[in-house]
């Protein structure tokens, strides 16, 4: 893999989750998809704003929600600090995000607050708790949406990445099963950007990580998840998830995504397949599916995530960065740029991030 080719995938995972941000800023949240196709037509392609008196109300199009907001800051501080810089992030958290908010949902920049930032702002400012006894049990994608630019930047490097992710997520979010496929979806995304797709070989591609002890994941099958030998002992190693199933769903919906007999169309309807509302075990199979279905293809992968209804925008975000991470910047197309507030500032920071990246390939 060369090193345009690497960063060219970089740069395209971090702008697509930014735009699928922004494109599901207007239609976020409609459960009921007569409303959503009455208020923005029976197919949305493109930036829309927010309706009065509904989620985002008074924002524009092509702005960025509040998770676009915390996944730039963290962007910012890994190009500024070099890396994960722990102390780095909960200073930012301290001192630029958490003076904007109130712990009501309904506030602060992006004109909604989510659940598991809410809590964190109330144990941290409110109460006074300092960080490590803040994280609440929300069981959605928050941490994913923030923590997917820490997996880019560690894409080459699959240890630091789990350790990093993991890190971070356990700043807002201590749910173990949200955990685990927080840091799952990271090192799928990881994988993208070294440049493996997302098809029916990924999950063994990260069960050999997990076999050299790269990833954080218990197993205890042979090979191709095989019986294990009769001689064969387990090693515990502290901090391991339970299982490697969170490794596992990715090429089981990749399989899915190509099998003739599997018929899911219109694509948006994934939403209804795998579920509209906010949860991990919601979000991240839809994405999955969109990325592998459309794996060359931004443009359809995200606007299907968006025309889903349902929490559509944590949908489109997921799934922006995973396919934005096969495509690369050079196949989104332009007008998605050109309709994003803040774009350059946030193509420059990916191109920081990017050559970070480089210098361990």
């Amino acid at each position: 893999m060369t090193e345009r080719s690497l960063q060219d995938r970089v740069v395209g995972a971090i702008m697509g989750a930014f735009i699928g941000d922004a494109l599901a800023l207007g239609p976020h949240w409609y459960y009921d998809l007569n409303a959503l196709r009455a208020n923005y037509g029976p197919w949305i392609s493109d930036y829309t704003a927010p309706k009065p008196g509904w989620y985002h109300a008074g924002m524009k199009a092509g702005q960025s929600s509040q998770a676009g907001g915390l996944l730039a800051l963290t962007l910012r501080s890994l190009v500024d600090a070099g890396g994960y810089d722990e102390a780095d992030f909960c200073r930012r958290m301290d001192e630029d995000f958490f003076p904007l908010i109130d712990g009501t949902p309904m506030r602060g920049p992006g004109g909604y607050t989510s659940q598991s930032i809410r809590s964190a702002w109330q144990l941290r400012v409110e109460a006074g708790l300092p960080w490590g006894e803040v994280a609440g049990n929300a069981d959605t994608t928050e941490a994913a949406e923030r923590t997917l630019a820490i997996a880019i930047r560690y894409a080459l490097e699959p240890a630091e990445l789990a350790s990093a992710v993991s890190r971070n997520t356990l700043l807002t979010q201590n749910d173990g099963t949200v955990l685990a496929m927080t840091v799952a979806y990271g090192a799928v995304l990881g994988m993208l950007v070294e440049g493996h797709p997302l098809d029916t070989a990924l999950s063994s591609k990260l069960m050999a990580r997990v076999k050299s002890g790269q990833l954080p994941f218990h197993a205890v099958t042979a090979e191709n998840l095989q019986a294990p030998k009769t001689s064969q002992r387990e090693t515990f190693r502290p901090g391991s998830f339970p299982s490697p199933d969170a490794l596992l769903t990715p090429s089981n919906i990749a399989a899915a995504a190509i099998d003739p007999d599997i018929d899911i169309n219109p694509a948006w309807k994934v939403s209804l397949v795998y579920g509209m509302p906010c949860a991990v075990y919601h979000q991240f199979p839809a994405a999955y599916y969109l990325a592998a279905r459309f794996a060359n293809n931004f443009e359809l992968a995200v606007l299907n995530a968006v025309n889903g209804g349902g929490q559509n925008q944590a949908r489109a975000i997921l799934t922006g960065a995973l396919v934005g991470a096969q495509t690369g910047i050079s196949g989104i197309p332009e007008r998605f740029l050109t309709g994003l507030e803040n774009a350059q500032t946030y193509l420059d920071d990916a191109k920081r991030l990017a050559d970070q990246v480089c210098q361990h390939a």
